[in-house]
């Protein structure tokens, strides 16, 4: 989801600590009883691709991001600020972890960690220049996903919706 597809959330809507009990959609959205979240500018790999490792062995590339994101949500409180509207009625939200005493960026976080990747608008460009730092240094190093061999999920989103406008 691109930010252009994004309206401001109300400018009342206060940080939220997320529940333990909510349930995992992607690697970067979830859903707390008829809530649904997405983390802003940040973008998982999709569920239902494949991600090949060292090995040959085909993975799930979308659980891969969820995993991740499942591992944070379980191990560290994370906090939430609501900034805007998605035209799916998702809220996007920017998150915090508490992890070794400091706060950290959810969604630098996994990006970093070559788990997700950064978000980008209708032409390909980055949502965050800071999260494509992030996901520029991951490549570099080859962790996480950027182990295997996997279709990136911006160049995907983009194809199909190139192929929607046609």
């Amino acid at each position: 989801m691109s930010a252009e597809d994004a309206v401001p959330a109300s400018p009342t809507a206060a940080p939220f600590l997320v529940s333990k009990s909510v349930e995992l959609l992607t690697g970067d959205t979830w859903r707390d009883g008829s809530k649904l979240y997405r983390l802003y500018g940040v973008q998982s790999c999709l569920r239902g691709t494949v991600a090949l490792d060292a090995n040959g062995q085909e993975l799930d590339c979308g659980n891969v991001s969820l995993a991740h994101l499942a591992a944070l949500f379980s191990t560290t409180a994370v906090t939430c600020q609501p900034i805007a509207l998605a035209l799916d009625r998702a809220t996007f939200v920017v998150c915090g972890a508490k992890l070794d005493g400091n706060t950290i960026d959810l969604g630098t976080a996994l990006i970093a960690a070559g788990y997700a990747f950064a978000a980008t608008d209708a032409k390909g460009n980055a949502v965050s220049a800071n999260y494509l730092v992030a996901e520029l240094n991951a490549k570099m190093k080859a962790d996480g996903l950027w182990a295997t061999t996997f279709q990136h999920p911006i160049e995907l989103l983009l194809r199909r919706a190139g192929e929607r406008k046609q």
